[in-house]
C-alpha cells in the first residue's frame, strides 16, 4: 500500500497518475494543480476506469491532502517557449519550486520527493537546498529517460532485448549529457566485443558497426523530434518515473541514473546531476563511482560546470 501525491496535473502529471493506476503501483493518488478544475477532471477520468484495475483511490486535492504520502512527484513547471533562453525558463520554474516547497513539505516531511519538471537538475538542486528534506529523499528523474532512449537505440542496432543492454547516460539531463561508452555492455560482454562474438553465427547474422555519433545524437535529439511531431513528450518520462517508484517500493537496491547532490564524487561538489545511484526504500542509498576514462571524467566536469554557471545566474 502506498500513497503518492502528484503536483501538476498537466500531460506528464496526469500520465504518471494513469500509469500508476493501471499498473497497480499506488493504492492512493492525490493530484494537486493550481488549475483545480483540470486536476478534478483528470482524477475523475482515471478513476472511472479503475474498476478494471487494482484497487486505487484517486482524487484531486490540496497540499493538506498530502499528509502521509510515501512519494511526492513534482511535475509543475512551464514549458520552454520559442525564443526563451534556458536561464529564463530555469528562473521561472525555480520560482514555482520555491512556492511549492514550503507548502508541501510541512504536510509530507517523510515522503520521498521525485523532481520531474525541467530543468530537472537545477530544480533538484534548488529543492534540495531550500526544502529541509534529507538529501537521500530528494531524487531528480535526471538522465533515466536519456538512458532508456540510449538502450532502446542500442537494442535496435543489436536486434536483442533491451533488458540485455547495459549502458548509461551521465551528467545533465540536457545538452551536456554524455554516454560513458567504457561502461556499455551486452550482458557481461563489452559493447565493442559483442559484434566480434557473434560474427560467425549464421542464425544471428553480423551486428552492424556502431555509429557512436549517431547514437549520441539520437539520444539527445529524440525528445525534440517528439515535441515537433506531437507537441509534447509524456509517455516515456511517465513510465521512467513510475520505474523509479516501483524500484523504491520493491526495496531491491536498484541501480539507476538519477540526479542528486554531489559531494566530491569525481571531484565535483555542490551540484545535482546524474551518476549511477542505488535506490532503496529510504531513497538514494549510495552513489556508484565506476572507473571512467579521462575523457569521460572531463565530460562529466564540463556538464557540472555548465549547470553551475546556470545556478550562479539564478535568484534562489
Amino acid at each position: 500500500m502506498s500513497k503518492v501525491t502528484i503536483i501538476g496535473a498537466g500531460a506528464v502529471g496526469s500520465t504518471i497518475a494513469y500509469t500508476m493506476a493501471v499498473g497497480g503501483i499506488a493504492s492512493e493518488i492525490v493530484m494537486i494543480d493550481v488549475n483545480e478544475e483540470k486536476a478534478l477532471g483528470e482524477a475523475m477520468d482515471i478513476r472511472q476506469g479503475t474498476p478494471f484495475c487494482s484497487p486505487v483511490s484517486i482524487y484531486a486535492g490540496s497540499y493538506r491532502d498530502a499528509v502521509g504520502s510515501d512519494f511526492v512527484i513534482i511535475t509543475s513547471g512551464v514549458a520552454r517557449k520559442p525564443g526563451q533562453t534556458r536561464i529564463d525558463l530555469a528562473q521561472t520554474n525555480v520560482g514555482i519550486i520555491k512556492q511549492i516547497a514550503p507548502e508541501i513539505t510541512k504536510y509530507a516531511p517523510n515522503a520521498i520527493y521525485i523532481l520531474v519538471a525541467n530543468p530537472v537538475d537545477i530544480l533538484t538542486y534548488v529543492f534540495t537546498k531550500i526544502s529541509g528534506i534529507p538529501e537521500r529523499q530528494v531524487i531528480g528523474s535526471g538522465t533515466i529517460l536519456d538512458t532508456a532512449r540510449l538502450r532502446s537505440r542500442l537494442a535496435e542496432y543489436l536486434c536483442i532485448s533491451q533488458k540485455n543492454v547495459h549502458a548509461y547516460v551521465f551528467g545533465e539531463h540536457g545538452d551536456t549529457s554524455f554516454i560513458p561508452w567504457s561502461l556499455a555492455s551486452v550482458s557481461s560482454i563489452p559493447l565493442d566485443d559483442y559484434r566480434k562474438s557473434i560474427m560467425n553465427n549464421e542464425d544471428i547474422g553480423i551486428a552492424p558497426v556502431f555509429d557512436r555519433e549517431e547514437i549520441e545524437k539520437y539520444m539527445r535529439t529524440s525528445g525534440g523530434k517528439i515535441i515537433r511531431r506531437k507537441g509534447a513528450t509524456f509517455y516515456a518520462v511517465s513510465i521512467s518515473t513510475c520505474h523509479i517508484v516501483k524500484s523504491i517500493l520493491s526495496d531491491s537496491d536498484t541501480l539507476m541514473t538519477v540526479s542528486s547532490m554531489l559531494h566530491g564524487e569525481f571531484g565535483i561538489e555542490d551540484v545535482c546531476l546524474s551518476l549511477l545511484a542505488i535506490v532503496d526504500r529510504s531513497g538514494i542509498k549510495a552513489k556508484i563511482t565506476p572507473d571512467l576514462t579521462p575523457d569521460e571524467i572531463e565530460k562529466l566536469h564540463h556538464s557540472a560546470d555548465s549547470l553551475k554557471s546556470v545556478i550562479q545566474q539564478l535568484e534562489i
